[in-house]
């Protein structure tokens, strides 16, 4: 996702915050007679949370060319988050505790003041860029990534920089070699002159890894010039696997491919799967029981069925589940088919189990054991890995973080029988998604997100 910037977005985040707990503070104070209720601090620690979670779902802090598209972005997300709110207070058997009056006036006043906060920051924006002179930047090729780089460049404020124009690689000018609101003011062979026309200090050079050469000639001639270069190389026609910059015995060095849960970040992981799949396991204990003596009942064999997948870094693991089917069609290390629609191997409890999603709840003893994640790519049975890898570019990328209970895929209906390779090729796509983008904050809202989809019609 592209932002702002990191410091506006950060101050922007502030203000939304602060704007939420100084108008549930003074609604709830003036309701209540002066009064402020301490219960209502947990219903704004609990709002923030979730906005935190559904602005980033819906990019609210990402450039917007239009401030339509903002203030629609922060429609969503502000709504998607007072329905979490408020589907929590349900569950919670809260809703009698608050006034209907706080919650209104702290949903349309939240709505109107972060409008009012976003447009005038916007306006501030404009000003600042309007009155301060700022450097003038030149790009040179095109395509998404010089699109992206735009966007960028025009909303950071901080980074004091504005695109005059971009330059085409070509021997002519190409109406698609650049975003569609910089101007095309030539080719390469015209860039010395442009940069003296338009008093350009620093020139961006996005140009793909084939064209190293043409890196190479450019340069030099641009040492002259007493302008500053940077050079973004176009990697994204790799599968990149949580890329990032940095160095090594001081030079410089591009990761290309590096599982997310190093260092600190492991640490967190860690502790977020052993706290929360002990405290689910805690509440669904009495429901564990209920599912393992009907599975008894219905069927002979045993209660859980247990099966080799692949995990983290290719490491296997043997996963628990509910037993859903016939004890002498459920083979463990057999070869392995996909459960389909009506299948005549699934028993009658087995059915309801698979249509709700309880056959996977065992698999917190795997999230206990450090094996798996509560969120994380579906582990594979090891023969579905050996068929789709030889078929599907970069397939086994999707383990280099640990295998979940639920992830991306799921939550986006991308679960069930494959009987389309492009419908698994979908999958992976989603969980290197994932990879690429792990945060806390993304695994919660994957959590949440998954009490709405543990049915489904791909459920069975």
């Amino acid at each position: 996702m592209r932002y702002r910037g990191s410091l506006a977005s950060a101050a922007l985040g502030f203000l939304d915050g602060l704007t939420v707990l100084g108008i549930g503070w003074m609604t709830a104070s003036f309701y209540h007679g002066g009064v402020f209720d301490d219960r209502y601090w947990v219903l704004l620690l609990v709002l923030l949370v979730a906005m935190s979670v559904t602005y980033e779902r819906f990019g609210v802090y990402a450039p917007h060319g239009r401030f339509i598209d903002e203030a629609i972005a922060l429609g969503k997300g502000w709504m998607s988050a007072f329905a979490v709110l408020l589907a929590i207070a349900f569950l919670a058997k809260e809703t009698e505790v608050y006034s209907r009056f706080v919650l209104i006036v702290l949903f349309s006043g939240g709505l109107a003041a972060h409008w009012a906060i976003h447009l005038t920051f916007r306006l501030m924006q404009r000003g600042l860029e309007d009155s301060r002179r700022l450097e003038n930047v030149l790009l040179v090729g095109g395509g998404a990534l010089a699109d992206q780089v735009y966007l960028g460049l025009r909303g950071n404020l901080w980074m004091g920089q504005r695109v005059v124009g971009a330059v085409s690689l070509g021997p002519s000018i190409s109406e698609t070699s650049a975003p569609p609101e910089v101007p095309l003011l030539g080719t390469v062979a015209d860039i010395e002159g442009l940069i003296d026309e338009h008093e350009v200090r620093t020139v961006y050079l996005v140009i793909d890894l084939t064209d190293v050469r043409a890196i190479q000639d450019l340069y030099f001639r641009l040492l002259d010039r007493n302008v500053n270069v940077h050079w973004i190389p176009n990697i994204f026609t790799l599968e990149l696997i949580n890329y990032s910059i940095g160095e090594v015995v001081g030079l410089p060095m591009i990761t290309l491919s590096e599982t997310p849960l190093v260092g600190g970040r492991r640490l967190v992981k860690d502790v977020e799967d052993k706290l929360l799949a002990s405290l689910v396991l805690l509440l669904v204990s009495p429901l564990l029981l209920i599912v393992a003596l009907a599975i008894r009942l219905d069927s002979p064999g045993p209660v859980f069925f247990r099966q080799w997948r692949t995990g983290w870094d290719g490491k296997t693991f043997r996963i628990w589940k509910f037993r859903t089917m016939r004890v002498e069609t459920a083979q463990a290390d057999g070869p392995v088919r996909q459960a389909s629609r009506d299948d005549s191997r699934v028993t009658r409890v087995g059915r309801v189990l698979r249509r709700t999603s309880l056959d996977e709840l065992p698999q917190l003893f795997n999230v206990l054991a450090g094996e798996m994640s509560l969120v994380g790519p579906r582990p594979h049975a090891v023969a579905h890995n050996l068929e789709y890898s030889r078929q599907i570019t970069a397939y086994l990328a999707r383990h280099r973080i640990k295998p979940g209970i639920t992830g991306l895929a799921q939550v986006r209906g991308l679960r069930g029988e494959t009987q389309d390779l492009t419908l698994m090729d979908r999958r992976v796509r989603a969980d290197i998604e994932y990879i690429n983008s792990w945060s806390v904050w993304l695994d919660l809202s994957i959590l949440v997100r998954t009490l709405f989809a543990l049915t489904g019609r791909n459920a069975y």
